[in-house]
């Protein structure tokens, strides 16, 4: 069985967490910070970014993947691919905004995107064996 929506969100999931590594790694070096954030804002906040992606990243995949194991038929709901595109973007949205000192825009659209993918996902899951589909 292949799950292109998965794949592909797992994919650039991937990607996504090797640019937030990036990020810290070049905040560590401008800030001449080595390890742990060396109580600079700059890069806890950095820090923060990658670890508060890695808190949700794992969820998001599996839910995507056990909800398209069970989708009827060859092709993958198109609304798991909005779904999962959506919150990809939501977290690059966070990442950037991290960087603002206050609570941005970026940062909250981030947030909000997460918990409603988190909700959305989660709550469908759990009521699939009961559809009677």
């Amino acid at each position: 069985m292949i799950l292109p929506v998965t794949l592909t969100i797992a994919g650039a999931a991937a990607l996504l967490n090797l640019w937030l590594m990036i990020r810290v790694g070049q905040v560590r070096t401008s800030e001449k910070v080595s390890v742990g954030d060396g109580g600079n804002e700059k890069v806890l906040r950095r820090m923060r970014a990658h670890s508060n992606y890695i808190e949700t990243a794992p969820f998001i995949l599996i839910l995507i993947g056990l909800i398209e194991m069970t989708s009827k038929g060859d092709l993958s709901p198109t609304w798991l691919w909005i779904v999962g595109g959506v919150y990809l973007l939501g977290r690059v949205a966070h990442g950037i905004g991290m960087d603002d000192g206050k609570f941005g825009k970026g940062r909250m659209i981030g947030t909000i995107v997460t918990m409603l993918t988190l909700l959305g996902l989660g709550v469908y899951a759990v009521v699939i064996p009961y559809l009677g589909n």
